[in-house]
């Protein structure tokens, strides 16, 4: 066998590659960092402004408002009319009701192709489905919402008898196939990451295919498959563009699926650009973005700390 040789080491080389990448890393985080400042001081007038409070104060944001006397009290997200009315109930309705028809959507599909691709499927096929699922996180989200607003709302229209062609399932179902490339992804990656020796533990017990499946590889690779959840879960929370073009885009307090939605992410893109630079529907936008992130912040931590504890289960630990 060839003997391999290095160069000899340079400590100069060593030290300014360590910098380079040091530096590398600060820059993306500083990056971030200055984003996220941007995004909270542009909100920060919510709290600090009468001018703003007068119209959006954190009270008229969450609880029912009266805005004509004689009127009852309601929640409504109208920034342009005479009265501007700035109630995010509408907005968060809307973005959890296209979150869930999403996910509804993608863990099925995602877990279950995942299942498939890394127990049954032999070495082509699975050399053709990874990269063909795959390939769906490459498409563009604006593709996805055209493909939702031609195709899908007309079909689903024409199936179900739906009154309104733009919904929270049509945008939802759309929402999903973005979804699923993420899910599918990390589950699969999970799944094969489980020693084969307990596949073959549950083959000489005498387990079929399917059981080895169910009970030992889903349960050794729950935390992965939790985490492609609770990733997929942040994506359909923060999609904008399929959600901008297939919902309807109409902020209304509804408990039914089949009605047009409003979503945080879409009222941003759909509004930002009309509004006057530092007025109070301009605050308010910001402040949108604001929940956007501590919502996906909350989630993703949230996800972790069930990641945790699966971990500590499957693998025995005590605390």
């Amino acid at each position: 066998m060839r003997e391999l040789k290095f160069k000899p080491k340079s400590r100069w080389r060593e030290f300014l590659g360590e910098k380079f990448i040091a530096v590398n890393a600060l820059v993306a985080l500083f990056s971030i960092l200055l984003i996220f400042v941007f995004i909270f001081k542009e909100a920060v007038p919510v709290f600090t402004d009468a001018e703003v409070q007068e119209e959006a104060s954190l009270h008229k944001m969450t609880f029912k408002q009266e805005y004509y006397e004689g009127r009852d009290p309601k929640w409504s997200w109208q920034p342009n009319s005479e009265v501007p009315k700035y109630s995010l109930f509408p907005l968060l309705l809307g973005t959890l009701k296209a979150a869930i028809i999403a996910m509804l959507v993608a863990i099925p599909l995602g877990v279950g192709a995942a299942i498939y691709s890394s127990e049954f499927a032999g070495h082509r096929t699975r050399e053709i489905i990874k990269p063909a699922i795959e390939m769906l996180a490459a498409i563009p989200s604006v593709v996805l919402g055209f493909f939702a607003l031609m195709i899908l709302a007309s079909f689903l229209q024409s199936t179900f008898g739906f009154v309104f062609r733009l919904n929270a399932i049509n945008a939802g179902i759309a929402l999903g196939l973005a979804v699923v490339p993420i899910i599918f992804t990390v589950a699969e990656d999970a799944m094969t990451s489980v020693p084969r020796s307990l596949r073959d533990a549950a083959v000489a017990l005498g387990a079929n295919p399917w059981q080895v499946s169910i009970t030992m590889v889903l349960p050794a690779a729950m935390p992965g498959i939790a985490a492609g959840i609770v990733l997929g879960f942040g994506r359909a929370i923060g999609e904008t563009m399929i959600v901008l073009m297939a919902s309807g885009n109409a902020a209304i307090i509804s408990g039914s699926f089949v009605e047009s939605i409003r979503t945080f992410s879409a009222t941003i893109a759909a509004e930002l650009a009309e509004v006057v630079f530092g007025d109070t529907h301009y605050t308010v936008l910001f402040f949108i973005g604001s929940l956007l992130f501590v919502f996906t912040f909350v989630v993703n931590l949230a996800g972790d700390m069930v990641l945790v504890r699966l971990k500590e289960r499957l693998q025995g630990r005590s605390r």
